[in-house]
C-alpha cells in the first residue's frame, strides 16, 4: 500500500497534517523523527512536521535523512523547513518578534510544482519564533510574506521543498491544494485509500490472521468498539464473542437500548448486569482516582469471568484507534497519561490472549465513516464519547 511518511518533531499540528493527507484519500503514517521505519517501495514521499523546539537548541531534534533527502519527495513544514535550511549550510536566527497568526503569502514562482494552482496572493497560517535568514546556495526562493522573506523554497536538482507556514491549518486557505500538489502530483499517490477499500483489505487480513480462532471483545456502547465488532464479525462471524458490561454507571436506559441495537446487527453479544458489584464496591468512596481504580479492577474481573467461559478463546479484540497509537510512541517517549482503552487495562497479561486491533490505523472521523460503510445505525456512528467510569 502506497503511503506518505510524516516525521514528527513534537508539533501540536502533526496529527492535523495526517488528517489533511488522508482527506485526500492518501494513506499516511506518523513516526517519531528518531524512529524512522525502513524506507521501502511503498513510501512515496516524506513530510517533516513543525516542532516546539528551535533548530538552534542544543537538544534540537535532528533526524537522519540520508535515506530520504534527494532520493524521495520531501516537504519540510515550519521547523522541518528550518532544519532543511540550517543543516545543509543555511542560517536560522530568532525572528524580531514571534510570528503567530494569519499572513499573506506572495507566490514568487507560479510554475513551481508545489505552488501550482495557488493564487498569486493567498492567506497562510504562521506559528514560529525563528526565521530563515539565509538558505544554502542551491535553494531557490519560491514564496514570501511581508515579514518572512524565506516563506517557501525549493532545493535545486531535488524534489525537496520547505515552507515556513502551516498548510494543514484551516486558516491557510489554499493549504489543501498545496498538500495535494505534494502528495498527488509530486509523490504520485493515486488517491485510492477509501473506507470501502479499507473494509475489503482489513477483512481479508483478519481472516488470514485469525483463521478459525475465537475472539472476545469488550463492547462499551461507543463507536470504536462497535465498529471494531462489526468489522470482526464480517471477517470471522460466529467466532466473535462480545461482552457488554453494565457497571450501573452508564447513561439512563443505555444498557438495554444498546444491547438491543447490537442484537439487531447480528452480533453475538452477552450483556452482563454487574451494577450491584460496581455500586457496592464504590459505596462510601469519594476520591475520584480511587473510584477509577475500583471501576477498572471490577471491569477486569467481570470481563475475565465471562471470557474464561468461552472455550479455547485465543484473541482479545480492542477498539484502539490511531491517536492512541501515536500518543504511546510520541517524540518525548510514551505520553504520561495515555488513557486505557475502554478500561481493558490489565486484561491481556491476566488472560494470556493475543491482541487484535482492527482500527489501530484510523482517526475517529475515519472510524465513523467506516461505521457508515459497514451499515451501522447513525445514532451509534455519531454517539458522543462517554468515559468508562461514566457517572461515577
Amino acid at each position: 500500500m502506497e503511503k506518505i511518511l510524516i516525521l514528527d518533531f513534537g508539533s501540536q499540528y502533526t496529527q492535523l497534517i495526517a488528517r489533511r493527507v488522508r482527506e485526500l484519500n492518501v494513506y499516511c503514517e506518523i513516526h517519531p523523527f528518531n524512529k524512522i521505519p525502513a524506507i521501502d517501495a511503498s513510501v512515496r514521499g516524506v513530510i517533516l512536521s513543525g516542532s516546539p523546539f528551535s533548530v538552534r537548541d542544543a537538544q534540537a531534534p535532528t533526524p537522519d535523512l540520508s535515506a530520504i533527502k534527494g532520493k524521495l519527495p520531501l516537504l519540510g513544514v515550519c521547523y522541518g523547513a528550518q532544519f532543511l535550511a540550517s543543516a545543509f549550510g543555511g542560517e536560522v536566527q530568532p525572528a524580531p518578534s514571534r510570528e503567530y497568526g494569519r499572513a499573506m503569502l506572495t507566490v514568487g514562482d507560479a510554475s513551481d510544482a508545489l505552488m501550482r494552482g495557488l493564487p498569486a496572493r493567498t492567506q497562510v497560517w504562521m506559528s514560529h519564533g525563528d526565521t530563515i535568514t539565509r538558505v544554502p546556495d542551491n535553494y531557490e526562493l519560491i514564496a514570501s510574506t511581508e515579514d518572512v522573506r524565506v516563506a517557501a523554497f525549493h532545493v535545486g536538482g531535488e524534489q525537496t521543498w520547505g515552507i515556513q507556514f502551516h498548510p494543514e491549518v484551516y486558516h491557510s486557505t489554499d493549504g489543501t491544494q498545496l498538500l495535494k500538489n505534494f502528495v498527488v502530483d509530486i509523490c504520485g499517490c493515486g488517491q485510492s485509500w477509501t473506507s470501502e477499500g479499507f473494509v475489503e483489505a482489513t477483512v481479508r487480513e483478519l481472516r488470514e490472521k485469525l483463521g478459525d480462532d475465537k475472539v472476545v471483545l469488550a463492547l462499551s456502547g461507543g463507536v470504536d468498539s462497535s465498529v471494531a465488532a462489526v468489522l470482526l464479525h464480517k471477517a470471522i462471524g460466529k467466532n466473535l464473542y462480545c461482552v457488554f458490561v453494565d457497571s450501573g454507571l452508564l447513561r439512563k436506559n443505555e444498557f438495554g437500548e444498546v444491547l438491543e441495537s447490537y442484537k439487531h446487527m447480528g452480533l453475538n453479544v452477552k450483556g452482563v448486569n454487574a451494577s450491584a458489584k460496581f455500586l457496592g464496591d464504590l459505596a462510601g468512596v469519594t476520591d475520584p482516582e480511587r473510584k477509577r481504580k475500583i471501576i477498572g479492577r471490577d471491569f477486569v474481573e467481570v470481563f475475565n469471568e465471562e471470557a474464561i467461559q468461552i472455550k479455547d478463546v485465543k484473541w482479545l479484540a480492542q477498539g484502539t484507534i490511531y491517536p492512541d497509537v501515536i500518543e504511546s510512541c510520541s517524540v518525548n517517549g510514551p505520553s504520561a497519561t495515555i488513557k486505557s482503552h475502554h478500561n481493558v487495562g490489565g486484561l491481556p497479561e491476566k488472560m494470556n490472549l493475543k491482541i487484535v486491533e482492527p482500527l489501530r490505523l484510523l482517526f475517529k472521523d475515519e472510524v465513523r465513516q467506516l461505521g457508515r460503510e459497514l451499515g451501522l445505525p447513525e445514532y451509534l456512528v455519531m454517539r458522543q464519547p462517554f468515559p468508562g467510569p461514566g457517572l461515577a
